[in-house]
């Protein structure tokens, strides 16, 4: 059994574990819990009062955060014709289509998010079978199946985030990096918040937004007050 270090026990003890903070006391305690050499990520993680077993209170969703994510991701464009220069002036790393195809139907695996046109989903779907388990399959309801690829990488570029509620009813995302400071970190969490309670089913029924934790990347779990965060509309 691994033993807690020394930082980490300092880290928990400047946390109480029974008191709900306010976003503007969460994110300052959680950046003084940061210690670590590298810049690391602050997330939050939101349990919704919602079934996911039922296909009307699955929450899926994307969201271009106000200062990003701090976050430089490969994004590989499936198209083909104008539609390949189109993407890789837009900021795109890849874009093709059977040669990519081929490519990761040997091993490669170097990009972290994926766009497609509509005319390639036939082609891409030869491939759904590696991409789908690793959430890169390319997804309409996402914004990701599109003729309009330029505006979607630069979004994309820019720090847009994708999520989607898990089993246990519970939401992952990160909100940027303890370098955004205070100001930056409060904004993209609030603009998230406020994306999940406009995204509420009509189905679910008793408290929607349940409980709400932010935390760094090395540092320990910080309960936010969720009472004012159910009624955030920006």
């Amino acid at each position: 059994m691994s033993k807690m270090g020394k930082k980490h026990k300092e880290n928990i003890a400047k946390v109480k574990s029974q008191q709900f903070y306010t976003v503007d006391e969460a994110i300052a305690v959680s950046l003084q819990c940061v210690r670590s050499k590298f810049d690391e990520s602050i997330d939050l993680a939101v349990r919704l009062g919602v079934d996911p077993r039922h296909a009307d209170q699955m929450i899926r969703s994307s969201l271009v955060l106000p200062h990003g994510t701090g976050k430089v991701e490969r994004v590989l464009v499936f198209a083909k014709g104008d539609k390949v220069k189109e993407a890789l002036d837009a900021g795109a790393d890849y874009a093709g289509s059977d040669e990519y195809i081929e490519k990761i139907q040997g091993g490669w695996m170097d990009f972290e998010r994926t766009i497609a046109t509509p005319d390639m989903m036939g082609t891409v779907g030869k491939i759904g079978r590696i991409l789908g388990p690793r959430g890169l399959m390319p997804n309409a309801k996402l914004g990701t199946v599109t003729f309009d690829v330029a505006r979607v990488v630069g979004e994309i570029k820019s720090g847009k985030i994708e999520f989607k509620v898990d089993k246990a009813g519970i939401v992952h995302a990160m909100i940027g990096k303890a370098s955004f400071g205070l100001d930056k970190l409060r904004d993209n969490a609030m603009a998230l918040i406020d994306r999940l309670n406009h995204l509420k089913p009509s189905s679910a029924k008793g408290i929607y937004l349940r409980g709400v934790s932010l935390s760094s990347t090395m540092g320990p779990g910080i309960k936010l007050d969720p009472l004012p965060l159910r009624t955030i509309s920006r």
